[in-house]
């Protein structure tokens, strides 16, 4: 079963934030995607936009790229700070992270 069926969210838009209050700065998220997560220089993971620029205002949120969904959701899993939030666009609901059902 595919990371997309295992959610039930094949073929829906995805967006992935970070709660910084809770981050550890492992950066775990950023050896597994990336292109989608960063370290700044405070230590803490920070989501990246479409310019590879740090979204560093609290709740920013990212598109999850199709090809990157498994890293993404990889990382929301392996986070020791259970910080990385994945939710469907459509209706907020989170399917990957500390509050997904």
């Amino acid at each position: 079963m595919s990371v997309e069926q295992g959610a039930g969210t094949a073929g829906e838009a995805l967006e992935v934030w970070i709660d910084q209050d809770l981050c550890t700065g492992d950066g775990i998220c950023a050896q597994y995607a990336p292109e989608v997560f960063e370290l700044d220089i405070d230590g803490l993971a920070y989501v990246k936009g479409a310019d590879d620029e740090l979204l560093q205002h609290a709740g920013a949120t990212t598109p999850v790229p199709l090809t990157l969904l498994t890293d993404v959701v990889d990382s929301a899993k392996e986070c020791p700070g259970e910080c990385i939030h994945v939710r469907r666009v459509s209706d907020k609901a989170e399917v990957y992270g500390p509050d997904a059902e």
